[in-house]
């Protein structure tokens, strides 16, 4: 069975153009990483958590907010190396240096023996579609892609 994930895919119009917020991952090996490195807020879940359930969980613990408004359901997303994404559209201006997040151990560097702790996300950041499209992982481009389509813009 694959891993599941599932998280909000935040959205806004700026200026008549379409934005959307991506979170770069923290930690050793993402340090030096840009394009493609990008990805929507999202944490895993397993059964018998719903793919809602643990999106909105997201929300909250990684971005700070419970969304007040619609959520726009897209369409899960296979990644290349297999889990599946499960992602809302949800409208809203959020600044970005309120993104919180929780740490993970590591063993850095490797076989030093010494563990140090990392955030999951190091950093969060509004982008226009075509820049989001660059920066984001290649298997979540879809998600960008259904988001446009249904809103029209």
């Amino acid at each position: 069975m694959p891993k599941k994930s599932a998280g909000p895919l935040l959205f806004r119009e700026l200026n008549g153009q379409l934005e959307v917020l991506l979170v770069h991952p923290g930690g050793p090996f993402w340090a030096k990483k840009d394009r493609g490195a990008w990805s929507i807020p999202k944490g895993e879940f397993e059964d018998p958590e719903e793919a809602l359930a643990a999106a909105k969980r997201e929300v909250e613990e990684e971005i700070g907010f419970v969304p007040a408004t619609e959520l726009i359901a897209l369409d899960p997303v296979r990644q290349p190396g297999g889990k599946v994404v499960y992602a809302w559209a949800i409208r809203a201006d959020l600044d970005p240096a309120r993104v919180r997040s929780n740490n993970f151990s590591l063993e850095w560097p490797p076989r030093s023996g010494e563990i140090q702790k990392f955030p999951e996300i190091d950093r969060a950041a509004w982008f226009v579609i075509a820049e989001a499209e660059r920066k984001i992982l290649k298997g979540q481009i879809p998600l960008l892609r259904q988001l446009r389509t249904k809103i029209r813009m």
